[in-house]
């Protein structure tokens, strides 16, 4: 037993605008890569008001990385250069390899009442990154649901959760940098100690309520240990657990473009503008 990790840092979610003006709350910046590596960016979508998001995200590119949409309430349409479209709604999953390159379009279903997702970037490492692009979906019902206590709940989008006498793997298991993503609710007061890799960047975002330490809203960075204990407050709370083996290489990100060198940056964008991203 190496120990329970600690709470190194605590990172407040920023109000920001992405696609034809959808409001969102950003987690990511050059300054935080190496500290969440592999991960780049954590982005929520909330509001029951059609003009913060009904815009959407018209057709755009990608390079370099992976982009992961959960979606909490409302529905988003995917579609793609590959041919790929689809709806995913209420507890429904969208992971997506850009790899050398992708254009795709994610639309909302609907111009007004609840949107709520996470949009999660996923790096990859320099001997991956110009892969052929890729598309899975996963529904609802295809993501295992557990409920290892008391007062908790957690839903396994991706890796491998293994707790007392539960042992699940997630519809996402095999990526180089082994990423788990978890969807957890714990009721008021509930606490569970989850067993991680200890050689794996540990973030813990939460969305509902509040855990010790970290408040809805923030997302906690956790270091040093083979355990992270989560507590919840009196009202209970929602959260995403986050753990991936980090990549440790050079990251250069421009836009939707995330390589390892500035060269390779401004290939993308040639490629792109030249019409040979998807080559």
């Amino acid at each position: 037993m190496i120990g329970t990790r600690q709470l190194q840092r605590v990172i407040n979610a920023q109000p920001a605008a992405d696609g034809d003006g959808v409001k969102i709350l950003r987690i990511a910046g050059a300054a935080l890569s190496a500290e969440i590596d592999p991960f780049l960016l954590l982005d929520e979508i909330r509001s029951e008001d059609g003009a913060d998001y009904v815009g959407g995200f018209p057709p755009h590119p990608h390079r370099g990385f992976e982009t992961i949409t959960y979606m909490l309430e409302g529905a988003m349409r995917h579609r793609d250069h590959m041919g790929n479209e689809g709806v995913i709604g209420p507890g429904d999953v969208q992971w997506m390899t850009a790899g050398r390159g992708v254009i795709h379009s994610e639309m909302p279903e609907q111009s007004d009442g609840l949107l709520h997702g996470f949009q999660l970037w996923l790096n990859l490492p320099a001997a991956q990154k110009m892969q052929p692009a890729a598309y899975q979906e996963f529904k609802r019902k295809d993501i295992p649901l557990v409920a290892p206590a008391e007062g908790v709940r957690i839903a396994v989008i991706a890796g491998r959760l293994e707790l007392d006498e539960i042992a699940v793997t997630g519809p996402v298991s095999e990526r180089s940098t082994h990423p788990t993503y978890l969807d957890m609710e714990l009721g008021g007061g509930a606490v569970i100690d989850l067993p991680v890799d200890p050689g794996q960047t540990a973030l813990v975002r939460v969305f509902a309520g509040d855990i010790e330490g970290v408040a809805h809203g923030q997302m906690g960075l956790y270091a040093n240990g083979d355990t992270i204990r989560l507590a919840a407050g009196p009202d209970g709370a929602r959260l995403l657990v986050l753990l991936a083996t980090p990549i440790r290489e050079p990251i250069v990100q421009r836009g939707p473009f995330v390589m390892n060198t500035p060269q390779e940056i401004e290939q993308a964008m040639r490629d792109y503008a030249q019409g040979r991203l998807l080559a």
